[in-house]
């Protein structure tokens, strides 16, 4: 198990273009057409599944919304930030 981040923590590890809302880690990504957004859900879904670390994904017509959260600790964890740089290297953002 992962320990909970503490506020600054979280504030100097955050990835840029995510965002904290309470106990989660948030990232909306604009995308041209549906589809494209669908694919970038698809990739998010293997490196989850490679991770053990699963988001929500909220799919649009053209953004996607990642939330990250460690439900099993109640918060943010290192395995967050982990998850959404990861989630960063791949968009290339």
């Amino acid at each position: 198990m992962a320990d909970l981040l503490s506020d600054d923590e979280i504030e100097a590890e955050l990835p840029d273009g995510w965002d904290r809302e309470g106990d989660e880690i948030v990232r909306i990504y604009e995308f041209d057409d549906y589809l494209r957004g669908v694919n970038f859900a698809q990739m998010v879904g293997e490196i989850a599944e490679a991770q053990f670390h699963h988001p929500e994904i909220i799919i649009r017509y053209a953004e996607l919304e990642i939330r990250l959260t460690s439900h099993e600790e109640g918060g943010i964890t290192g395995d967050d930030i982990e998850m959404a740089e990861l989630i960063e290297a791949e968009r290339g953002d």
